[in-house]
């Protein structure tokens, strides 16, 4: 009788372990993007994949265009649980892990290579495992966005921060963000990006700071008149999912969540980079000046403002130095 009730016991927590397995689970991913851009068909490349290797045991209702929440509320609704995912960054998180402003700070990776191998290395990792900890939102991974330049309504040559003075340089509504643009020597405007075009249109702001894609992708070149190039921020978007909602998950169930994650990564980074090797031309074709920066001149003044910034008081500086000794 004893071996028989440890039978039972054995099959029937088996059975609990299959059932928590197999449980459906829905998962909401919302993001401001517009569906041409590329993160915003990186969700819609996880959507496909974790559908398909879980085999329908996840099912991915996707949102672009901010139709669920505004860019400013995506953090916050995926922290609530009003969301389940988004596609966040550094900048968004800083409010809940102000050491986390140094992956905002300009100029803090040279490349997308160091970006890359930074964010999607050990480093990224354990950053993510403490914003997790710290805001109860998980950062999954970096999505090479671009690498962000500046975008003007009149034809302008912007060659060194002084020329940027008096300048009403929109930035998306956070302080971090709105402190680069400060740092790069403007007067920072906050508005969401899905009323940027009106503001560039109607001239509410004197400029905008995306990536190449992004310009083209929300069509802001077709209401300014140049763009110069000051590689001051080499901009990712991380996927990031409720912590609460990622511990309900079995291992085999984040296994495939991860997959997707991957794939969106490959994506997002491969038609990306694609872009930014054709755009200039593209931008010069349809009637934009494009100029180029004296970057050292931005670089030097930019990495000034954040080392003597509140922000940098809150960094490791022995991370920051890994940080730097990983472009090499």
């Amino acid at each position: 009788m004893k071996k028989l009730l440890i039978a039972l016991l054995v099959l029937a927590v088996a059975g609990g372990a299959a059932f928590a397995q197999n449980k459906p689970v829905e998962l909401v991913y919302t993001m401001t993007a517009v569906p041409t851009d590329a993160h915003a068909g990186a969700m819609r490349v996880f959507k496909e994949v974790v559908e398909r290797v879980s085999g329908g045991n996840i099912k991915v209702k996707a949102y672009d265009s901010a139709s669920l929440f505004k860019q400013e509320q995506e953090v916050s609704a995926v922290k609530s649980g009003q969301a389940d995912m988004t596609a966040t960054a550094a900048p968004w998180l800083t409010d809940g892990s102000p050491w986390i402003s140094m992956f905002t700070a300009g100029y803090i990776f040279k490349s997308y290579d160091h970006m890359t191998k930074v964010l999607n290395g050990d480093i990224g990792k354990a950053a993510f495992e403490k914003v997790a900890k710290e805001q109860g939102i998980r950062p999954l991974g970096a999505e090479y966005l671009g690498t962000r330049q500046l975008d003007m309504v009149k034809d302008v040559w912007i060659k060194t921060p002084d020329d940027l003075k008096g300048v009403k340089l929109r930035m998306p509504n956070s302080d971090s963000w709105l402190f680069l643009g400060k740092a790069l020597g403007a007067n920072p405007t906050p508005i969401s990006f899905s009323e940027l075009y009106m503001a560039l249109q109607t001239k509410t702001v004197d400029g905008q700071d995306n990536p190449l894609p992004s310009d083209k992708n929300a069509k802001f070149y077709e209401v300014t008149k140049s763009i110069t190039l000051t590689n001051h921020f080499v901009d990712s978007v991380w996927p990031a999912i409720n912590e609460k909602k990622w511990q309900s998950l079995t291992d085999q169930q984040k296994g495939w969540v991860m997959e997707g994650v991957k794939a969106g990564i490959k994506y997002c980074d491969e038609t990306n980079l694609k872009a930014e090797s054709e755009l200039v031309e593209f931008f010069k074709s349809a009637g934009l000046k494009v100029y180029k920066a004296d970057i050292d001149a931005f670089a030097k003044h930019v990495q000034a403002e954040y080392l003597n910034s509140q922000y940098a008081k809150t960094w490791d500086m022995d991370l920051f130095k890994r940080i730097q000794d990983a472009a090499n």
